[in-house]
This record gives structure tokens, sequence and C-alpha cells, in this order.
């Protein structure tokens, strides 16, 4: 109930100086729709997160700006805030100053490394079970893995941004976090004891490079309990209509498979995909793998349609089979996922 009070407070705060200033933006996006998996009845739900962000920027001088964002995560079907327990600006809440030098931020945010993968997965990072964003595009790696069960698996809080001008194409995307944003509650089931702690300082890098049709990406993390991830990734615009991607990642759990109780220590995962734009119409198609050490194999089929109404509405329909371990105990089987709804922005 605080919460969603102080949300009403915030959006008519951002509201009146969004009047007064046109530096400011209030945005975001609400998708509903009906999902189907098996084993489970028919539910309401969301193929997109759904946001509420306030963005701005001010003028220093000099070439300088300060600018922030702040981003509640939220559910459509419910009102309440995302996952019913994750914090209320969950999606970010950043501040930074920004010049020749490129970009400084502080606060909570996406790491580097999980903001660029997405752009290389065929459902556009989207967090619905019928893409790969979540899982097999990143290896089944968790940025966060001492957070609490339900918290984001791809965000630091207390931690540091820096992302450099984009010249010739590319760019450097950079940030490292404290062990305080690492989280000491830990995961009483899968992973790590209650109470565990940080052993390193996160850090997360990644460089891209686009020119024209072509977009390439070489991403690296660590998070707080000494956990690798490495991808390289790439997209092709072969005609104005169709884009190619595929990425290989590789995960290396050296440092805490045995206290973990993991089969193995290394995971490596492939996606390959396509996007072919036929008028108001995109037809996505995936298809990945991941291969844990001494585990079973993961495989993944997806087919996805989005139909644009307007620029900023369209409907979608998804259909997904996943084949592989379906619970610690390693049993084979697939699961068949479909979802139809509606998104919208603003």
């Amino acid at each position: 109930m605080k919460k969603s009070l102080m949300a009403v407070a915030l959006v008519g705060a951002f509201a009146g100086v969004a009047h007064a200033q046109t530096a400011v933006q209030i945005y975001g996006t609400i998708d509903a729709g009906v999902q189907k998996r098996s084993g489970d009845t028919l539910s309401i739900g969301k193929r997109a997160a759904n946001t509420l962000g306030f963005k701005g920027t001010e003028d220093l001088g000099n070439g300088l700006k300060a600018l922030f964002q702040l981003e509640i995560r939220y559910e459509s079907d419910t009102g309440t805030v995302e996952n019913g327990s994750r914090p209320l600006f969950q999606g970010q809440s950043r501040v930074g100053l920004q010049g020749d030098f490129g970009m400084v931020r502080i606060g909570r945010g996406l790491t580097p490394y999980q903001e660029t993968i997405g752009a290389f997965e065929p459902w556009h990072a989207l967090p619905n079970q019928g893409g790969f964003y979540t899982d097999l595009a990143v290896a089944g790696y968790n940025s966060a893995p001492l957070e609490p069960a339900n918290s984001s698996n791809n965000r630091w809080s207390n931690a540091f941004w820096y992302n450099s001008p984009v010249t010739g194409g590319f760019q450097l995307n950079a940030a490292i976090a404290t062990k305080e944003g690492a989280g000491a509650n830990g995961r009483a089931v899968g992973q790590y004891p209650v109470g565990a702690e940080a052993s390193a300082n996160p850090f997360s890098i990644s460089a891209t490079y686009n020119n024209g049709p072509a977009a390439l990406m070489l991403g690296y993390e660590r998070n707080a309990v000494e956990t690798k991830v490495m991808s390289v990734a790439g997209s092709f615009m072969a005609t104005p209509e169709l884009k190619l991607m595929a990425l290989y990642t590789r995960q290396d759990q050296d440092n805490t498979a045995f206290a973990a109780g993991l089969p193995g220590a290394k995971t490596n995962a492939w996606v390959l995909g396509a996007n072919y734009t036929m008028g108001p119409g995109k037809f996505l198609v995936g298809y990945g793998q991941k291969d844990p050490d001494n585990w079973i194999k993961t495989k993944q089929m997806s087919l996805g349609y989005e139909y644009s109404l307007s620029k900023r509405t369209y409907l979608y329909i998804d259909a997904s089979r996943k084949t592989g371990p379906q619970s610690q105990f390693g049993q084979d089987a697939s699961v068949n996922y479909y979802d139809l709804g509606v998104n919208h922005s603003f």
C-alpha cells in the first residue's frame, strides 16, 4: 500500500515538472495477455516488462549535462510492484553526468553485459518464456546470485557505470558494484546458503560495434561469488526486412561448483535467430542449446509474430518448446509455452 501511494505521488510530482521543463520525460510500457504453459492452467500474464519511468537532463554548460532516470516495474494484471516483493524502482535508479568523456552514472540498473547481449537475441531482450534472453542467451548465468530468490538476475544495486562515446561505431561499457550491492540474504534453495557473503566486487564489461548492416558484441562479467560469463554475438541485416543474429556464451563456475552442489563447472550455450518484417508484421524465430558439464542438455525452439497497430501498439503471439532438465533431480522433459496479448508504449 505504501509503495502504491508513493508511486502515485511521484507521478503527480513529475507530471508537474514535465510541464515546466521539456528536459524531463515520463515514459512507460504496459503489456498484458493470456499465457499457457504445460502442466499449468491458462492465466493472465505479460510478455514484456511493464514499466513507468521518469528521465531527464540538465545542461550545465561547456558540453556537460546532468542526467537521471527512475524506472518502476509493475504487474499489469494486479497493479502491484513487479513480483510483489521487488524494489519500487526495480528497473533502475541512476544519476550521473554526460560530456565529451562519455557518461558516468551511479545507482541501480542492468549490468553492461546484460544490457548489450539483448540486442542479439530474436525476442529483443523480452524476459518471457518464449524468448532466450534470461536463460540460453546467458548460459543460465545469474548476475546477482546472493539476492533473494525473487530478485532480478540481471541488475546490480550500489554500482558505478561508465559508457564511452561512440567512435567509429565502437563503444565500451563497464560497471563495478560494491560488495554491499551483491546482497547477503542468500538463496535458501538451489545455490548458496542463507547468509552467504560476497567474495569479490562484481564487475561487467562489454564492447559493441555498429556499422551499417552489421553489429558485434563482446562481453564479460564476474559476479559476487566469482562466477564468470563470456559472450560473443553478432547480427546482420541481410535485407532491409531480414535481420539474422547469432551468439555464443560460456559460463564458468569453477569457484563455486562444488560448494553449490553443481554437477559441473562449465556451461556452453548458443542461439541462432532471425526477424523478418513484412508490412506491419514481424516474424520472430529462434533455436538454441545450453550444455552444462555432466548434465542434461537444454534445447529450445521458438516462433513468434508481432503485428503493429500503430507506432506504439502491437499485438503478439508466441509458441515455444523447451526440452531439458525440469527439476533438480534431472528428469528430462519437454515444456510447451504459448502466449497471446497486446503491448502499448507511451
